[in-house]
């Protein structure tokens, strides 16, 4: 990892939403954006969603949709959750 990306807004406030729930709990990438850009979050999905497959493919994080883990490097269309990994 490097300095850049911890000091990445996105990034720092999605592992800190999965980080917080409990085992098997899942944030929405809504509440992320709702974070990093109040005002404008419905711009900033798609920056969360980029920053969500850089995390699912490091191993961080898991992309799900329905209790399902998804693949990361597969074309994401629809609703998503973003879970911690390991929980």
């Amino acid at each position: 990892m490097s300095r850049l990306e911890d000091a990445d807004p996105i990034i720092a406030a999605i592992r800190r939403l999965t980080g917080s729930r409990g085992p098997d709990r899942t944030c929405c990438p809504s509440e992320v954006a709702r974070r990093v850009a109040a005002d404008d979050w419905r711009s900033a999905m798609s920056a969360v969603r980029a920053a969500a497959v850089t995390l699912a493919c490091r191993g961080e994080i898991d992309i799900c949709r329905g209790g399902l883990t998804l693949d990361p490097e597969a074309p994401l269309r629809g609703p998503i959750r973003l879970r911690r990994r390991g929980c």
